[in-house]
């Protein structure tokens, strides 16, 4: 039992690592929402997404996760017009990111709650596993 104790921790830490990365990608996306780019007719900042995959330990025989791959968002970008903007077209307009703060911020929650759920999960592991170690004393 101890043994499976220690693994759902692992498994816990495995969800952490992947929504941490998660997180970090949330917050480029942020930091780069007004990117764009300074030349004329250039592509501004393009935002990212976190793919996620599973896959079983070989030690353990358990199912973790991990980040897959960070993929470009390959949806449109904004147009506005500005046309004494330095990258303005030739129609006066600029593109900006495909990055829409409230979904970043939607995403940016979810990835809090998940990785906080883990966290809760790490720590009962933990705690029940000191638990059984204090019981077999």
């Amino acid at each position: 039992m101890n043994g499976d104790l220690s693994v759902s921790a692992d498994i816990a830490v495995s969800g952490m690592k992947a929504q941490a990365q998660r997180l970090r990608v949330i917050s480029e996306n942020m930091a780069n929402v007004d990117s764009v780019s300074p030349t004329r007719g250039g592509e501004p900042y393009r935002r990212q997404v976190v793919t996620f995959k599973q896959y079983v330990d070989q030690e353990t025989g358990a199912d973790m996760v991990k980040v897959d791959k960070i993929i470009k968002d390959k949806s449109d970008f904004i147009m506005k017009y500005d046309p004494n903007h330095p990258a303005a077209d030739a129609n006066g307009y600029v593109a900006m990111p495909n990055v829409n703060p409230l979904i970043e911020m939607m995403d940016l929650k979810e990835a809090q709650r998940t990785y906080e759920a883990n966290l809760s999960v790490m720590r009962t592991s933990r705690e029940l596993n000191s638990k059984v170690l204090d019981v077999l004393k």
